[in-house]
């Protein structure tokens, strides 16, 4: 009895296993191709992101104003949030005043990359200089100017001097703008217009106050022209001739 059960009990076994064989060979299959799929899937994703660098510009801040360093901080954050939105990073650098030789490893001091732009925050306008406008001027294609009594007037105007650090992120965006856009980058709407009134200090301190897709587009070619001249410039140094 022993015996004929064991065989009873084989045959049972090899049957199951028959009959399970095909879907577990399929599951190996789809599983297979599953963890294939989802390899490539992070190949594909690893690929796009070595092809495509986040577009980024180092901005060298030169402050001339009595702003304290935790206003200018507010403003800086501001303005990376609008930049940020278009599709460009930003690295903010503080330059200290005159730039002491004390600093040895100052990299304020450092040769401009193409990819820096300096930024000089100062009171008000200086006479007789035809780039004033209202916000600062831009003259391309690195420095940007602001008039730090712009935002103050602005907002003392709206009995809440606590809005300055956003109003003067605000006018940085909109300034730095004109480095990547061109002196003509103004538009009808959007942190561009030439003239802002109650209406887009509402907008900027609600955060609408941004650059229109089409400006953003712009804006990020063109920081892909600088780090390509960056990179460019980066290999020749590299590379050099090996004299014979």
């Amino acid at each position: 009895m022993k015996i004929k059960n064991t065989k009873q009990h084989s045959t049972a076994v090899e049957d199951f296993r028959n009959r399970r064989s095909p879907w577990l060979r399929l599951s190996v299959r789809v599983i297979v191709g599953s963890l294939g799929i989802i390899s490539l899937a992070f190949t594909g994703a690893h690929f796009t992101c070595a092809q495509e660098p986040t577009l980024t510009i180092r901005v060298r801040v030169d402050n001339y104003t009595s702003a304290s360093s935790t206003a200018l901080a507010r403003a800086e954050r501001e303005a990376y949030r609008i930049l940020d939105a278009a599709g460009l990073r930003t690295v903010w650098l503080e330059c200290p005043k005159g730039h002491s030789p004390a600093f040895s490893q100052d990299p304020c001091r450092d040769p401009l990359e193409a990819s820096d732009v300096v930024l000089r925050v100062v009171s008000k306008p200086t006479k007789n200089k035809f780039q004033d406008t209202v916000f600062g001027f831009a003259v391309q294609p690195v420095l940007a100017t602001v008039y730090y009594e712009y935002p103050v007037r602005l907002a003392k105007s709206d009995d809440a001097e606590f809005e300055v650090p956003v109003i003067l992120g605000c006018v940085i965006a909109h300034e730095i703008g004109h480095l990547l856009l061109g002196p003509d980058g103004h538009s009808d709407s959007g942190i561009m217009q030439p003239r802002w009134e109650r209406k887009q200090v509402r907008q900027a301190l609600t955060g609408a106050l941004l650059f229109t897709p089409v400006q953003s587009k712009h804006i990020q070619a063109e920081a892909r022209i600088r780090m390509s001249s960056e990179a460019a410039s980066l290999r020749s140094q590299l590379v050099r001739p090996v004299d014979n």
